[in-house]
């Protein structure tokens, strides 16, 4: 069993179903039940995109899928905040240091980072939605010539569940990025904006003609998000969503992520907002 985990883990991988073994390098707690786990990413570990997910198996329990959050431009780590909500993002959480967790992937579509390209950049996360979207902030970052005004709107349940706190201060101390942060309630020391994260559009400068937003959160904080941008002006085809539900196989077989016509693992998880907006409208998909 040693030796074929150890193949397992060095040779490249065909079989898209077939998880890599590898290792957890950081365990590192970024809010109440929630962590960020940085994998040693290993020779067969493609690149990935911004947006793009992998699925993480936890071994005897089971598989979930997980947004990557890392920097895509670091190869030698796979790095995936988790909360705990489930059985398998449960156990994930509990690992530690050392540990071994299996992982397919990286899979579907991702931000539009290239179409982005001289537009102004509107990043809106809620909660845990942040993580999907830190990738493409990195991105952004690391070509910030190549974009116009780049904004983040950032809303959480409380100041206790603000995640990448360090880094959010880092980046606010920027001169070209505009960093917004609100919460549902105030608790302890919280001087900040307190109010749904679509207060805070009403807040920022930026063309609505040649303007791209990017939205992660909960599906009803994404739906009242993409009408709020809509009214600041932003076109429909110029909302991406990242929608991750219900994901099994991560290549369209089984059909448990299907919301409409789409396969979210294959035609997302990242779609925009005119092919998802009346689905978005409707109970019970």
């Amino acid at each position: 069993m040693a030796i074929q985990n150890e193949l397992t883990a060095t040779l490249p991988i065909t079989d898209p179903m077939l998880p890599r073994l590898t290792r957890v390098l950081v365990r590192r707690r970024e809010g109440p039940e929630t962590l960020t786990l940085e994998l040693e990413a290993g020779a067969a570990a493609p690149a990935f995109l911004p947006g793009q997910f992998n699925m993480l198996y936890a071994f005897g329990i089971g598989e979930v899928a997980i947004s990557m959050s890392g920097d895509p431009a670091v190869a030698d780590r796979l790095v995936h905040t988790i909360r705990a909500v489930g059985e398998t993002s449960t156990a994930l959480t509990r690992l530690e240091a050392g540990d071994h967790v299996g992982v397919r992937g990286p899979f579907g579509a991702g931000w539009p980072m290239e179409a982005a390209y001289g537009c102004d950049v509107i990043v809106v996360a809620g909660g845990l939605g942040l993580a999907p979207l830190r990738p493409a902030l990195y991105r952004i970052l690391a070509e910030r010539e190549r974009y116009g005004k780049v904004v983040l709107l950032y809303g959480t349940r409380s100041p206790t569940d603000i995640l990448y706190r360090h880094e959010l201060e880092r980046w606010r101390r920027r001169l070209d990025v505009q960093i917004e942060v609100t919460v549902d309630y105030a608790n302890g020391p919280w001087h900040g904006h307190v109010g749904s994260v679509t207060t805070l559009i009403r807040r920022t400068d930026f063309d609505p003609l040649h303007g791209i937003a990017m939205v992660c959160g909960p599906e009803t904080m994404m739906r009242v998000t993409a009408l709020a941008l809509k009214e600041a002006g932003l076109k429909e085809d110029a909302i991406y969503l990242s929608m991750e539900r219900n994901m099994k196989c991560a290549i369209g077989f089984c059909g448990h992520c299907q919301f409409g016509p789409h396969f979210i693992c294959k035609d997302g998880p990242v779609l925009r907002y005119d092919r998802l907006g009346d689905l978005l409208r409707l109970k019970e998909i």
